[in-house]
């Protein structure tokens, strides 16, 4: 059962897999991901590679690059074990992989290795993971508007995102959030997401730490009336993340936002016939015209001018 599962989501994910995998960055991942694999079994140039096998083969991995293979495996299954979405699965098989093939090439040839290096610090400078473009509810805030919209109403309960662009973790969370905004904004409970590593001062004034190691990116803090009520991840007192696990599961039930969301429809009720009953103004009753000093039509005042 434990193997099937995964498979089943493997499965059922197929069709958005195939959608990534066409994209020019997992495209160039992929070619990455198997530069090794392709130098070892290519007939004309694994022939004149070094060997540690008995059988002097150069075109087969020898126990050496099997064991490095079999250990970054490892830690690719550990990893995914946390990873929360299909981007992030996918993320760690690339990142591991390339890390599998400096290891390799530098083990079969220090200049081979020398080039792969550098081949995988221009890509990832150049190329970035592609950001999640779908449907999403929430208003993105600057150093300038957070404060202000956090503010305008007393009674709108916000949940917002920091986040930075570079973060893979952000990236592959960024489906997740906007998911839970489709599912639960309305007028009373907002979502909303800033830009820590654009907005410097929103960092600090919310004690949000940009650095890669801080491991608090992403960070979801509710805000009522302007004010934090609670934060995921939390930070304890020497300013360390502790771990916590972005699924949307643990999202709804930390954040209790099926009750909010509650709440937050009546809200939406009231803000409603509010408007509906300023819309029309109220009509004078016939006895309220016909007291003294009462409010008189122009029609009727002139109509009156006219009998006199």
């Amino acid at each position: 059962m434990a193997l099937l599962t995964p498979l089943f989501a493997f499965l059922y994910h197929l069709p958005q897999v195939y959608k990534w995998l066409l994209k020019p960055y997992y495209v160039a991942s992929l070619f990455m991901c198997l530069a090794f694999l392709a130098v070892r079994k290519t007939p004309g140039i694994c022939d004149h590679l070094s060997t540690q096998r008995e059988d002097g083969n150069s075109c087969d991995f020898d126990w050496r690059e099997v064991e490095i293979l079999m250990f970054l495996s490892a830690i690719v299954m550990m990893k995914n074990r946390r990873a929360i979405t299909v981007e992030q699965h996918v993320g760690n098989i690339i990142l591991f992989s390339k890390v599998a093939n400096v290891i390799l090439f530098f083990r079969l040839d220090i200049r081979m290795g020398l080039l792969y290096l550098t081949l995988c610090i221009v890509f990832l400078m150049t190329c970035k993971p592609p950001l999640y473009m779908g449907p999403e509810y929430i208003k993105y805030f600057s150093d300038k508007t957070m404060d202000e919209e956090l503010t305008r109403d007393g009674r709108v309960t916000w949940i917002v995102e920091f986040f930075a662009n570079w973060s893979p973790e952000c990236q592959s969370f960024a489906s997740v959030y906007a998911d839970l905004s489709l599912k639960y904004n309305c007028a009373g409970l907002k979502f909303g997401k800033v830009d820590i590593g654009r907005y410097g001062d929103v960092s600090k004034r919310y004690k949000v730490s940009a650095s890669p190691l801080s491991k608090q990116l992403p960070s979801l803090v509710l805000f009522q009336g302007g004010k934090e009520l609670m934060r995921r991840p939390q930070v304890d007192k020497k300013g360390r993340a502790v771990s916590w696990s972005f699924t949307e599961e643990n999202i709804i039930r930390e954040f209790n936002l099926n009750e909010l969301y509650q709440k937050s429809k009546k809200l939406s009720k009231t803000k409603g016939d509010k408007l509906s009953q300023s819309e029309f103004l109220p009509v004078p009753e016939e006895e309220e015209l016909e007291q003294p000093g009462a409010h008189v039509p122009h029609e009727d005042k002139a109509e009156s001018k006219k009998d006199k």
